[in-house]
């Protein structure tokens, strides 16, 4: 394994009834807040009423930009950076779940630059030196946006969906309070299960040196996902439940389980070609690659990585052969998204036309190869987006 670094210095208040600390924590970054929202269920639940009664007792001004969509616009990001230079914001505070935190981050960072915000994604690749301070309040267990350093930006002119890393895009203080993802629809709480494993699967399967430790943390957070989503797809309020895929989620991407490995992830910047063109949820479009991916990078050089997989997170019997374990591991993943969550299996069901494939394959690879647990071309991509089909 290689050498690494660890640090995630986000402050997080876990559990029911902490926003009593939201004002005192904000007010340590000034006095000006840019509140930051989707498409209003924060007002159906409450949500935006505390917190504007939190903000008031903290005689913060406030500023609001809502209607922030799935799959965050560019768009978006270019009105909250120019709001934040206009009205000199201290602070910007991202109420909702990964799309409004992603844009929210690169609003922060757009206020601090005099170019275009989509200059961090293009061909001239930005540099993040600076951010505006951010603060977030969670209430959907999915992306992990409230607890690492990236986000996912479409641009629908030029049909691009593009991730981007820097330690400046971390929260400074992250709200978790499970009992805010009560209202969550069956849909999405399914499909932020499906992004979760798809987080967690991406750095697992690799033929690096493993650190034996990890292994046995992502195979946790990877039961422990299985386990409590069919309990909160039954039982929406059910604490218990939503606590164990909230904290998950956060781990599940915070930089944690990487532990030194440099492998490239495959199936988000495959799914991010789904996205960009027709605008699924990205959950979904994981859930119906990810399954789709494994089965194409099975052979007996790989093999071993599926065993553990299938042995220690399904309870597969390690006596049957090999490859028997690895397809028989593919099947329950299979069986978890597909049956279990009940999300759409197949491009057709979601309306995502084969005539797309070969562009959706070369923006993928950047018209090279995609590293990775196994290094994929275009044609590798194509023939994955073939297996989808049916």
């Amino acid at each position: 394994m290689h050498p690494f670094v660890y640090d995630i210095p986000v402050k997080v208040y876990f559990g029911e009834n902490q926003l009593g600390h939201l004002g005192e924590e904000l007010k340590k970054f000034g006095t000006k807040v840019l509140l930051t929202y989707g498409g209003g269920s924060i007002k159906r639940i409450g949500l935006y009423d505390r917190v504007i009664n939190e903000l008031a007792q903290a005689g913060l001004e406030v500023f609001e930009l809502s209607d922030i969509a799935p799959n965050p616009r560019i768009d978006s990001v270019r009105r909250g950076a120019q709001m934040c230079k206009d009205h000199q914001i201290d602070v910007l505070l991202a109420v909702g779940g990964g799309s409004t935190l992603d844009a929210t981050k690169f609003m922060a960072a757009g206020a601090c630059v005099d170019h275009d915000p989509w200059d961090f994604f293009n061909e001239k690749w930005a540099p993040i030196r600076e951010a505006l301070p951010i603060v977030t309040i969670l209430t959907l267990s999915a992306t992990g946006s409230e607890m690492d350093c990236g986000g996912v930006i479409s641009n629908l002119q030029t049909k691009d969906k593009i991730g981007r890393l820097a330690p400046q895009l971390l929260p400074k203080v992250s709200f978790l309070d499970p009992t805010l993802t009560y209202s969550v629809s069956r849909f999405q709480t399914a499909c932020g299960a499906a992004d979760m494993m798809s987080h967690i699967l991406e750095v697992y399967f690799n033929m690096e040196q493993d650190l034996y430790m990890l292994d046995c943390f992502m195979e946790g957070l990877m039961k422990t996902i299985i386990k409590f989503t069919p309990i909160a797809l039954e039982s929406p309020d059910n604490y218990e439940a939503r606590a164990n895929l909230m904290w998950a989620s956060s781990w599940a991407i915070n930089g944690f389980i990487n532990g030194g490995k440099q492998q490239a992830w495959s199936c988000h910047p495959i799914e991010h070609e789904l996205s960009a063109i027709y605008d699924i949820t990205h959950g979904l479009g994981l859930a119906i690659i990810t399954p789709r991916w494994m089965e194409y990078c099975l052979n007996d050089t790989t093999v071993r990585k599926y065993v553990q997989f299938g042995t220690n997170v399904f309870g597969i019997d390690a006596s049957l052969p090999d490859m028997e374990i690895a397809k028989e591991s593919i099947r329950r993943l299979s069986d978890f998204f597909f049956n279990t969550l009940g999300l759409q299996r197949t491009f057709p069901e979601v309306g995502i036309q084969a005539s797309d494939f070969p562009v959706m394959a070369r923006k993928a690879c950047r018209g090279a190869v995609l590293p990775g647990f196994q290094p994929l071309n275009q044609q590798d991509i194509e023939e994955i987006f073939r297996m989808c089909q049916e």
